[in-house]
């Protein structure tokens, strides 16, 4: 009986702890994309850092590809 009363509590942190460990990558795909759309935006590309922090803006950098323009037309 002590079995069983023991094993429900433990049952549910684990489901539980599943579900939060979903929440938290969902979370950071979308910061990723968020990124990664301003970085675009920029005319950058995102490249990962090969830092794994858990925090997308610290594990990826936007390299702009293109070359920035200091003339202004005349």
């Amino acid at each position: 009986m002590r079995a069983v009363l023991f094993a429900a509590p433990a049952a549910l942190a684990v489901a539980l702890s599943a579900c939060a460990s979903g929440m938290g990558e969902s979370r950071y795909e979308t910061e990723l994309q968020r990124l990664n759309a301003d970085c675009q935006a920029r005319g950058g590309i995102l490249s990962p850092t090969g830092r794994q922090s858990g925090q997308p803006a610290l594990d990826n950098v936007c390299k702009v590809t293109g070359q920035a323009s200091t003339r202004t037309g005349g």
